[in-house]
């Protein structure tokens, strides 16, 4: 029984030492996915930080009219200090047509985003 315990607790404290080490894995919220890279990069600049494009899929829309899928701060580190870069905020970008075509690519008609897109689309039309 005793070393059902040592057991048990060489476990926890493992598991204590890994997540401290390697973090939780809680994703935290990402305030610029969704929207346009031309408001994040302004937000962003605002901000006193510089926006960086890390990847982009899709090449339909200029940058300013991509959305903004993911965005984090650097990851890395800079200079004979070895200082984390805080000033800079990489962004991954869905330069895609809001709905798919036969001449573009996009979201499905059938998505969540596509049928928003199709919506603002139809709002649109109908009040001009």
């Amino acid at each position: 029984m005793k070393k059902l315990g040592v057991y048990a607790a060489s476990t926890l404290g493992a598991t204590a030492v890994s997540m401290a080490f390697f973090g939780t894995g809680v994703a935290a919220a990402d305030d610029y996915a969704g929207q346009t890279y031309g408001d994040v990069s302004a937000a962003i600049s605002d901000a006193g930080k510089k926006a960086v494009i890390s990847t982009r899929s899709g090449d339909t829309l200029p940058d300013d009219k991509c959305v903004v899928t993911n965005s984090q701060s650097a990851p890395w580190i800079k200079g004979d200090d070895f200082a984390p870069v805080t000033d800079t905020v990489l962004v991954n970008l869905n330069c895609n047509a809001a709905v798919a075509s036969a001449a573009k690519s996009g979201n499905s008609a059938s998505s969540p985003e596509g049928r928003a897109a199709l919506k603002a689309a139809k709002e649109d039309k109908s009040g001009q």
